[in-house]
């Protein structure tokens, strides 16, 4: 099974959840700044993460993300990931309610990838960190391991 686990990453912390996720997938993972479309040729499942920056993806994500061709991930299970602020430790309840209703990285990815072709195996999800840089909230490690459990679901029962 071709996967492949490709990431942008800021401060570190959405590369840890991508390697998580890659650890139980057995799938390599790779940085957006060395990855080529190459890669995704013969693809079975493509998981993207990117941290949430101004409510969306890096500009190095969305810039890859844009290279797609319209059917480049047609047959190919995708899932989409983000980390992001922890609402919780922010004081301001107006930035609070602006960082919630802004919307992450993670459905703007997702749609891309069905947009390409792709097939969404399980919903995106959101790993928190503790403030803009982090660290990661304690257990998201975990659940991101137990996500990429879900992806590797996901894909059995399409095959079954």
């Amino acid at each position: 099974m071709k996967t492949l686990v490709l990431y942008d990453s800021v401060f570190g912390n959405t590369e840890k959840i991508a390697q998580a996720i890659a650890e139980t997938l057995a799938a390599p993972v790779a940085p957006v700044s060395q990855a080529g479309l190459e890669q995704l040729s013969g693809l079975e499942i493509l998981v993207v993460g990117s941290p949430t920056r101004s409510f969306r993806p890096t500009e190095a994500m969305a810039r890859f993300l844009s290279l797609l061709g319209k059917d480049q991930l047609r047959g190919v299970n995708v899932a989409a990931f983000d980390t992001r602020i922890w609402l919780d430790t922010i004081n301001s309840k107006p930035l609070r309610f602006i960082v919630d209703k802004g919307g992450y990285a993670a459905s703007a990815i997702a749609k891309t990838l069905k947009a390409k072709g792709g097939k969404l195996a399980v919903p995106p999800e959101g790993f928190l960190v503790s403030g803009e840089q982090g660290p990661l909230k304690d257990g998201e490690l975990e659940r991101a391991a137990a996500w990429g459990q879900q992806i590797l679901a996901a894909r059995q029962q399409t095959h079954a």
